[in-house]
């Protein structure tokens, strides 16, 4: 792991010695502080459907954060991380990516949204922007009748659409794939239907699960509009030059929040997970 790091910070001392382009000096979405919620914000919350908590049990082996405890931790270590770097830099929407499939950035940010739940006066958001495999729903033992595609185009509403955990985190989550979600993902409808969603439902943070960056430009195309991005790797699995690529494509396109290393073994054995600062 000192290797990786080594050969992370070189590659990053190098971009950063260049001149910074117009692309990567562009400063995040503005964001307000978070205001009490209002009777009308809290109704709405609490208006949704709850998850399917047995499909949730069916998959809790791999939620590890359903509950505090040892196997959370390295989790609640991330979330608290996100935390004071969202609320430092002024960040709301946050994308979780990877370099390419089976990163485990999925998981990742399932762990992560029930760990925030466990903080109970901060409101999340969680939606599953990686529209052409979805596997969100799945991850959580859910089966949602529609899409974040029929969300973002007006056929259905996110207050019939969305999935309650507790009292402070809502999913977005894809019951099927989405026909073009590059174009749609780029364009003004999913602008608009984010900033709208945002407005009515005064999330805390916002967590966007978006596809790897080797597989499609659905990523490239979406994170203009992200405050900052988690960038997943797998250990033993991402090469470093894939890594270094992911963290300048990232950079050119919104913030890097860090790199998550993930299934790395450590010394008891065990997975554990290891961020590393941007």
């Amino acid at each position: 792991m000192e290797r990786l790091q080594a050969a992370i910070e070189k590659a990053r001392a190098q971009r950063e010695g260049a001149a910074l382009t117009p692309q990567a000096a562009t400063a995040p979405a503005a964001t307000a502080p978070s205001a009490p919620i209002s009777v009308e914000t809290s109704d709405l919350w609490h208006s949704l459907r709850p998850l399917d908590m047995e499909g949730l049990r069916r998959q809790s082996r791999q939620l590890v954060t359903l509950q505090p405890g040892a196997p959370s931790a390295p989790f609640d270590i991330l979330r608290t991380r996100i935390t004071q770097q969202a609320q430092a830099n002024g960040w709301k929407r946050i994308a979780i990516t990877s370099p390419h499939s089976g990163c485990g950035k999925t998981m990742t940010t399932a762990n992560l949204a029930f760990s925030f739940g466990r903080h109970a006066e901060q409101r999340t958001l969680v939606i599953d922007f990686d529209m052409r495999r979805g596997t969100l729903a799945k991850t959580l033992g859910q089966t949602p009748a529609h899409n974040m595609g029929d969300v973002l185009e007006g056929r259905v509403s996110f207050a019939d659409h969305a999935l309650r955990h507790g009292d402070n985190v809502a999913f977005g989550l894809n019951g099927s794939s989405v026909k073009n979600p590059s174009e749609l993902l780029q364009s003004t409808l999913t602008r608009d239907a984010l900033t709208a969603i945002e407005a009515a439902w005064q999330p805390d943070l916002v967590l966007f699960d978006v596809p790897p960056l080797r597989a499609t430009d659905d990523s490239i195309g979406f994170l203009r509009q992200v405050d900052a991005a988690i960038i997943i790797v797998a250990a033993e699995e991402t090469p470093m030059n894939q890594i270094d690529v992911a963290e300048r494509q990232v950079a050119e396109l919104t913030n890097v929040m860090g790199i998550v290393l993930n299934k790395c073994r450590i010394m008891d054995g065990d997975y554990g997970y290891e961020s590393y600062d941007a």
